[in-house]
């Protein structure tokens, strides 16, 4: 035996030996390799444990798959057209900013254009609780005002988009303007309203408050925020550009001329401007002692009633029922009425409904005065005859002046600018010859014809106020003065108080339906303008609804 042999056959030491090593004669197995994949956990299932595995997601819950139902064979219409949605035009310079901000609020948010161009604002971006509270400041003296729920909206999208804010969402209520701004889809919305607690007629703040979201939503004229509050605080503490007393002499005016219109002579003329000079005066007190309107319409109706039944019962040879009717013509609410309808018939239907309720009280409260003065006239002898005002002579040259003068002394209770007064006058001559053409001459019934006549100042009003780039309410609203059912509800309330109520709901519900085809009439004339003048969008079959629910 050799010495190398002798030396391998010697034992080894524990230290030399590893408990890890195989013994000699032992083939080591090698280890299986691991792949990278296998799981470590201590979670893990071991393998061959018949567990059933839980089944995969379905995979129609991503947005970004493709539908399990879906097949390339039988596959839908796109969404979007071959030739692309079409782009919608909202810098022209001919169209009016309300006409573009209409176009914008009927679009979905996703089909609206960002702003080409806004106003300079500071350098770290818009401030948006400024903007928001120029907003809501603005919308509040347009509802205040009288302007329709979807124009108060249209100049506040105006003011908002002008500044930066596109994805902005305004709402408008009878007395809540509100307003949410989302600076993207991962930011929190920013909301802000406000509240309208004071109602005024005032048009020719109005038509300051049109101009400055016409300067502010113009591209070429730069306007701060710092100048819009400056010009909002001006507007705001100027001063009415008529006084109470010329607004008395105006309220007389007004109801006499109205007398003239229903076949009143001279002495009918100064008998009912006195009542309704008086009406008023007394309408001034309790509005200085803090009593609420409805008690101010009550007030002011009884003057005229009990001047018509006291010459009544004086045996002076007047028409007194001419005289009860001039006095109503300056009470009826022929602005709201039209608003409330023109909210309902846009599709803001909270806001007309609290229009036309208060509109109901204010009617209420008339009828209550002029009843307690006539069913005491009438037990103190007074011979009023519910034919008497229907037997008027034809004489259109003395009523198209009554009209028009009644439309003078309209526009003054409404403080619309001098500029305007003349038009109005004109368009509100224009109206009662149209409806004394059609009642009169051709004998069509007096529903239809306030109906046309109504329509025609609508659109006259809707050309001039775009023609103007301003509101349309100061071309409108003093221009269907002569149209209001004053006679109607007069005799409606005299058959009521000679104990003939059904007559009298018939007169009234007449009177109804003349202040219904008013309103509507007003509102289809300036939707008829529309559809002859260029609007923003991408064709003109492309025009879109007044407003959300259709139906369909």
């Amino acid at each position: 035996m050799t010495e190398p042999e002798a030396e391998d056959r010697k034992p080894q030491s524990d230290e030399a030996r590893s408990a890890f090593v195989p013994p000699a004669g032992v083939v080591a197995q090698p280890a299986p390799v691991e792949e990278e994949s296998s799981t470590t956990s201590e979670f893990a299932l071991p393998k061959g444990l018949g567990v059933p595995h839980a089944p995969a997601a379905d995979s129609e819950g991503s947005a970004f798959s493709t539908p399990r139902t879906y097949s390339s064979k039988y596959a839908p219409a796109a969404f979007t057209p071959p030739t692309g949605i079409p782009r919608v035009d909202l810098t022209t310079q001919n169209v009016p900013w309300q006409d573009r901000m209409r176009t914008m609020l009927r679009m979905p948010v996703a089909e609206r254009p960002v702003p080409e161009a806004v106003q300079k604002t500071e350098d770290e971006g818009p401030a948006v609780p400024r903007v928001l509270d120029l907003t809501l400041r603005i919308g509040e003296l347009l509802l205040a005002g009288g302007e329709g729920a979807e124009d108060v909206e249209a100049a506040m999208f105006a003011v908002c988009r002008s500044y930066g804010l596109d994805r902005c969402e305004p709402g408008v209520t009878f007395t809540l303007l509100s307003i949410s701004y989302q600076p993207s889809l991962v930011d929190d919305p920013v909301t802000a309203s406000r509240t309208v607690r004071r109602r005024g007629t005032d048009y020719t703040r109005l038509a300051a408050v049109y101009q400055l979201v016409d300067d502010i939503s113009d591209d070429e004229t730069e306007v701060s925020l710092e100048e819009s509050y400056r010009r909002l605080a001006e507007i705001r503490r100027n001063r009415h550009p008529y006084n109470g007393w010329l607004l008395t002499m105006a309220t007389g005016g007004l109801a006499g001329a109205a007398s003239v219109l229903v076949g009143g002579d001279l002495i009918v003329f100064v008998a009912a401007a006195v009542g309704a000079m008086l009406g008023d005066r007394l309408a001034w007190l309790c509005a200085g002692r803090g009593l609420p309107e409805f008690y101010q319409f009550t007030v002011a109706a009884t003057p005229a009633a009990a001047m018509g039944a006291a010459l009544t019962i004086a045996h002076v040879d007047v028409r007194a029922s001419a005289v009860i009717t001039g006095g109503l013509f300056a009470l009826l609410p022929g602005r709201a009425l039209v608003a409330g309808v023109q909210d309902g018939l846009t599709g803001y239907y909270i806001t007309a409904a609290a229009r036309l309720l208060e509109v109901m009280y204010f009617y209420v409260g008339i009828v209550i005065g002029v009843l307690v003065i006539l069913y005491f006239g009438v037990k103190f002898g007074a011979e009023l005859n519910p034919d008497a005002a229907l037997q008027s002579s034809n004489r259109p040259g003395w009523q198209i002046a009554a009209s028009m003068l009644l439309t003078l002394c309209f526009a003054v209770l409404l403080q619309q600018e001098r500029s305007t007064v003349l038009i109005v006058t004109l368009n509100g001559g224009v109206a009662w010859s149209v409806y004394g053409a059609m009642h009169y001459v051709g004998e069509i019934s007096p529903v239809a014809s306030t109906a046309a006549a109504a329509g025609l100042v609508g659109l006259f009003g809707q050309l001039l106020s775009r023609y103007r780039f301003a509101s349309a309410l100061p071309y409108t609203t003093a221009a269907i003065g002569p149209l209001l059912p004053g006679s109607a509800t007069y005799f409606g309330l005299l058959a009521i108080a000679q104990n003939d109520v059904d007559e009298g709901l018939v007169s009234l519900t007449k009177a109804a339906a003349l202040a219904m085809a008013i309103a509507i009439g007003v509102n289809l004339g300036s939707e008829i303008s529309r559809l002859f003048m260029r609007l923003p969008g991408a064709s003109a079959g492309a025009r879109r609804a007044a407003k959300r629910t259709r139906g369909f």
